[in-house]
């Protein structure tokens, strides 16, 4: 399959802006313009990753029809850590409380890793929130995971490569306003990463927004975990992006088409 380059691309946003939300300054882009009759689009990124790491080829084209809002996440990119752990409700609430000072009532959620477990608990506690709903490469549950994921096998192809952790340590040292913390928030990310996960069946049973999930072949989890997740969301589409692992999933040229038919 054919990738984007691998590269934290500086897409130039429309604007970009820092507000409170519970207790810290979190900042975000926005991307495109607003659109009558089309609901904004929210990018939501993966864990110890930045806007433009995560989204920065995809940009330009899902910016070019809709309205983009693009945080970064407690301890994430431009946007500094505070002492309160790392939770999936935690982030989905500050989420939630930017949309709010943002006067957004409802958005479609495109989030990957970390930032598809975030929009899936908007989807699961907020309902009303959200249009549509796309968790790449995002479980449910910590044992759908694969062993060497579970307890870290960096031999193993699923997990990060070394190019894949010099990313995320370069994108973080070029925005965020505590560089020399890479190491600590790492680790605190890999803590948060290995926490119980806050759904139930019975959780994804009441998500009613339509859904598509993503999955790399290769990553985290096996490909039968999100189709236990297809079943169990009511209006669930999946897809599976051959010979890609979890890292690779966003960079493939595949996953783009696939956003903005669903999205449309």
């Amino acid at each position: 399959m054919t990738d984007f380059p691998r590269t934290d691309v500086m897409t130039v946003p429309t604007s970009s802006a820092r507000t409170k939300v519970n207790g810290q300054e979190m900042y975000y882009e926005i991307h495109g313009t607003e659109h009558e009759g089309r609901r904004p689009l929210v990018l939501l990124h993966g864990g110890v990753q930045t806007v433009g790491l995560t989204f920065g080829t995809m940009l330009p084209t899902l910016s070019a029809e809709r309205y983009v809002i693009a945080p970064e996440l407690q301890g994430h990119g431009h946007t500094a850590d505070t002492d309160r752990p790392l939770t999936i409700p935690d982030l989905a609430s500050d989420v939630v409380a930017l949309l709010d000072e943002l006067g957004v009532r409802q958005a479609d959620f495109v989030g990957f890793s970390l930032g598809g477990m975030v929009a899936l608990e908007i989807a699961v506690r907020h309902p009303e929130r959200v249009g549509r709903l796309v968790p790449t490469s995002t479980a449910y549950s910590l044992d759908g995971y694969h062993d060497e994921v579970r307890t870290p096998d960096f031999s193993s192809p699923r997990l990060p490569s070394q190019a894949d952790f010099q990313e995320m340590a370069d994108a973080y040292a070029a925005v965020a306003p505590h560089p020399e913390h890479f190491q600590d928030f790492f680790a605190k990310s890999s803590a948060a990463a290995n926490a119980p996960l806050p759904w139930t069946a019975d959780d994804l049973r009441t998500v009613t927004a339509p859904t598509l999930l993503v999955i790399g072949d290769t990553d985290f989890f096996p490909v039968e975990h999100l189709a236990e997740m297809q079943r169990l969301i009511p209006d669930a589409q999946l897809a599976v992006l051959p010979g890609t692992t979890h890292m690779e999933v966003m960079r493939r040229k595949a996953l783009l088409p696939l956003l903005t038919e669903f999205l449309a």
